[in-house]
């Protein structure tokens, strides 16, 4: 793969493990990386943990919105990573290029109940796996061959947390 990637990163809502995603990607990856991230059905907007998180951890939240994939359909990228279940499981749109596509599953925070404390230790757990996960994809050396990418994202996505 070459030395800069362009990730998309699926969810179905698109509110809040994919924007996390994004963002750490992009923070993270220090221009090695030009991370996007879009949903299946998106909710219409970005979750206000989502965004209070990031910006505890110093990351950037300006521009981000809840956005449909078919807005990068006919896209080229590198990878194509979902980090839930749900949009896993779901007919993507055509990217083109041929990315590698690996899934990451992530617990879904927006779905926590509980004392605001219990909430954003939810949101907190997601970021620290996409974080770990994100700096394992960062450790792996530079110009691997395809199939290999595949495999290490996979690996990535099966054994990090």
């Amino acid at each position: 793969m070459t030395e800069h990637l362009k990730i998309l990163i699926l969810c179905t809502g698109n509110s809040c493990r994919s924007i996390m995603a994004e963002a750490a990607l992009n923070h993270l990856g220090q221009g090695r990386i030009d991370a996007y991230s879009a949903g299946s059905n998106p909710t219409g907007y970005v979750h206000p943990k989502s965004l209070e998180l990031l910006k505890s951890k110093g990351i950037a939240t300006n521009g981000f919105r809840s956005k449909s994939w078919d807005e990068f359909a006919g896209t080229t990228f590198d990878a194509v990573i979902t980090v839930c279940d749900n949009a896993a499981g779901e007919a993507c749109p055509v990217f083109m290029g041929a990315p590698v596509k690996a899934h990451w599953g992530v617990a879904d925070p927006a779905h926590a109940t509980g004392t605001d404390a219990d909430i954003m230790a939810a949101f907190e757990a997601a970021y620290q796996t996409l974080e770990a996960r994100i700096k394992a994809l960062l450790a792996l050396p530079q110009g691997l061959e395809k199939k290999d990418f595949a495999a290490a994202l996979r690996h990535i996505g099966e054994t990090v947390s």
